[in-house]
């Protein structure tokens, strides 16, 4: 049965904030504003994306601001009034779009929700994933002071989450990670410089390739690729891209070189659910350990995600902390629950949550419909 999109809502949104996470690339506090997608079908049928990039272009060139005039301006268009069959299908409608990943990420997030009611089959299952429950980390920024970073990493495992990732930068990176170590010897431990690094800094990696650390995830430039082949070739501690891929063929080159031993997949890096899973399979056939990440999603957008989280190639565990962890409330009632490092993959159709949709209004900065 094919689906026709009649008409898609576009809301950008500011979610009030609880605490700040500073990274290599700055600090995001107050809010964090990202993309809504509701797609509606001939059908009646209606169905929740998110685009979930940065309100500043720190992560990558995107922000919330461009995705929601590029899904106005270029994407909408191209997938209304089409009849459809497949995810496939959909996304070969606007293939002629480049880059814009996030963007394209929620639209085509909104189609697996659609195609998942339509169907009366589970996104999980849509999808490929095969397990029912998650392992999940967590991400602490860039403290204060060692002591603040120890209380964190402290009440992180106390809470019973699986790893735990250290925000590092220049100034900010041997002295914390080896005080954790020191603190937490049996801790699964991985660092996360965002790019902040270069390869004329080899000697930090070197110094934190004795600290026992799971992954040291993108260390130097977002666009590179052949200096972490080179940084790679120094280690034994395996590097993790993030930044650097946004595509299959991006990580198909990055394996060929060797410019890492693990993938970071997050949907909306690389343009949605489909190109994801793709990479998770281009991972499986190599042998290489790869996780979910995320961009500090409303549940709308958590929710593909722990779908996308439950294949099997997906070994690590993701990034998934709860919106309690950040946000005020969430745009999801009930939000999905982190328990003792495990999040549930939603087993029901479509999202698997019930959209809070008077607080995703209240949280509406600006919004449109398009409809041709």
């Amino acid at each position: 049965m094919s689906v026709l999109v009649e008409s898609i809502e576009l809301r950008l949104v500011g979610i009030p904030m609880t605490r700040s996470l500073r990274t290599s690339t700055g600090v995001m506090e107050n809010s964090k504003t990202t993309v809504i997608v509701v797609l509606r079908t001939s059908e009646g049928l209606k169905g929740f994306g998110e685009s979930a990039a940065q309100g500043s272009p720190t992560y990558s060139e995107e922000t919330s601001y461009t995705c929601y005039e590029v899904l106005r301006r270029h994407l909408c268009p191209r997938v209304l009034g089409r009849a459809v069959f497949s995810v496939g299908e959909f996304v070969d409608g606007y293939r002629d779009v480049r880059g814009n990943q996030f963007a394209k990420s929620g639209l085509e997030a909104a189609f697996w929700d659609v195609l998942s009611q339509q169907s009366g089959v589970g996104m999980k299952t849509l999808m490929g994933g095969t397990r029912h429950e998650v392992e999940v980390g967590e991400a602490i920024g860039i403290c204060d002071s060692v002591d603040a970073l120890l209380a964190e990493v402290d009440a992180r495992l106390r809470e019973g989450y699986k790893r735990v990732k250290l925000k590092i930068q220049p100034g900010w990176d041997l002295e914390p990670v080896r005080a954790v170590r020191g603190a937490f010897p049996e801790c699964r431990l991985m660092v996360d410089a965002n790019g902040a690094y270069h390869l004329s800094d080899s000697r930090v990696f070197a110094r934190l390739d004795s600290l026992n650390l799971m992954m040291i995830e993108q260390p130097l430039g977002y666009a590179d690729i052949v200096d972490h082949a080179a940084l790679q070739r120094q280690l034994a501690t395996p590097i993790c891209l993030d930044e650097s891929i946004r595509s299959l063929e991006g990580a198909r080159q990055a394996l060929q070189i060797g410019a890492c031993g693990v993938i970071n997949v997050k949907p909306g890096r690389v343009g949605g659910v489909l190109e994801a899973i793709r990479i998770h399979d281009l991972c499986m056939a190599w042998g290489v350990p790869a996780w979910v990440g995320g961009m500090m999603e409303s549940g709308i957008g958590r929710a593909s995600n722990i779908c996308v989280a439950s294949l099997p190639a997906f070994s690590l565990p993701a990034d998934m902390s709860p919106a309690s962890m950040y946000f005020e409330s969430d745009l999801v009632e009930p939000t999905f629950a982190v328990e003792e490092g495990i999040v549930q993959v939603p087993e029901g159709i479509g999202l698997g949550f019930e959209v809070a949709e008077a607080r995703l209004q209240a949280y509406t900065l600006a919004s449109t419909t398009v409809t041709e």
